[in-house]
């Protein structure tokens, strides 16, 4: 059987559509497969948000080169796509908040970012809708939202899309095969997988892929152009985000170009139902309620749920198996998937053409968990 594509890339969200976009515009031919639209999945169930983490190490490096691209690709993005230049405001509740809130400007800054210390009587100014006594908030003005759905479907581009289940994928000798769930087979030299929490079903025997769920719930409001114009986050989310704590809520509000309000954040470890938890639900309200007061006069339009493939370490795992040097992986991105979706395919793509990584690969290769 003659390899139908240079690169099968497995899983048509954001992340795979980027590998997809990333290998093809190398020249490599590649074929998309996902039994599901493009856009689906985790990908139309997030936020948007293209952020920079400025720690651990290993994710301020894989998100603030991903910010560089899509600042870079913004310009050629399709108007639908709605990339929203609002920035984020990290908002610090108490003086051990603030000090984090020096810790990351210095951090940032020491890196070459902008970003920008704001005191209380400004903080008012930015965003008149916050309570009062909060100690402050850092703003760093080049982070964005983006609608992942379209900009997924725009990404794949010339990538052609084979809508199949795939059963299985083997590795054989110096090719790879991909069994689709009617029988047939694909076959390339090289496969990627990148199909978030249905990728622990597609690895190989003997090396399983050490992602659990992690259930979100968010909410969307009806228009209030002005309300908010940053997205909105508590210093308390990375701990929340990255934590093991079986169930965590943190405040993160942001505006969309319609004049709407996106609503999170939750996390519930284990959780694979998409069914929405009212009890987390109203978590997720109180909460945003808290540092928002207006948001109770709004109404909500909708409210669903996604499910994130988290990694015990909170790093993507991203690069090719170690044994099987045809499989290539890129998932576990957990709420960051948007952000990082073109420096991850970034990576992958080097490790597939054999030329440098844009940055260090080793935090995020299969072999960490891989005994």
């Amino acid at each position: 059987m003659s390899p139908s594509a240079d690169v099968l890339v497995i899983g048509a969200g954001i992340v795979g559509a980027a590998c997809a976009h990333e290998l093809g515009e190398a020249g490599a031919q590649v074929e998309l497969i996902d039994e599901a639209a493009p856009g689906g999945g985790a990908t139309a169930a997030g936020m948007g948000h293209l952020v920079v983490i400025d720690e651990p190490a290993a994710e301020f490096a894989l998100t603030r080169w991903s910010m560089q691209r899509w600042q870079r690709l913004q310009a050629q993005l399709p108007d639908r796509a709605k990339y929203y230049g609002c920035g984020t405001l990290w908002i610090a509740s108490d003086e051990e908040e603030w000090q984090e809130a020096q810790s990351k400007a210095e951090r940032m800054r020491t890196a070459g970012l902008e970003c920008e210390l704001v005191e209380p009587a400004q903080l008012a100014r930015l965003e008149p809708q916050l309570r009062t006594g909060l100690r402050g908030a850092l703003r760093v003005p080049g982070d964005a939202v983006v609608y992942a759905p379209l900009v997924t479907r725009w990404l794949i581009g010339r990538s052609k899309v084979h809508r199949a289940r795939v059963a299985r994928v083997r590795s054989r000798n110096q090719a790879v095969s991909v069994e689709l769930a009617d029988g047939s087979e694909l076959k390339a030299r090289t496969v990627v997988i990148a199909a978030g929490l249905e990728s622990r079903r597609l690895a190989p025997a003997g090396s399983p892929l050490p992602l659990r769920a992690r259930k979100g719930h968010l909410v969307i409001t009806d228009r209030h152009p002005g309300l908010v114009r940053h997205q909105l986050v508590e210093l308390g989310y990375i701990k929340n985000a990255h934590g093991q704590a079986q169930e965590s809520v943190a405040f993160n509000v942001q505006p969309r170009p319609t004049g709407q309000l996106l609503i999170g954040s939750s996390r519930q470890f284990d959780e694979e139902s998409t069914r929405i938890d009212a009890r987390m639900l109203a978590r997720v309200v109180k909460r945003a309620i808290e540092f928002l007061p207006a948001l109770a006069g709004t109404s909500a339009l909708r409210a669903w749920t996604g499910l994130r493939a988290a990694t015990p370490d909170g790093m993507p795992i991203l690069g090719s198996h170690p044994r099987h040097p045809g499989i290539h992986v890129a998932c576990g991105h957990e709420g960051l998937g948007i952000t990082t979706a073109l420096g991850s395919a970034a990576l992958v793509a080097a490790g597939i053409r054999g030329t440098p990584p844009p940055f260090e690969a080793r935090p995020y290769a299969w072999e960490r968990f891989d005994e």
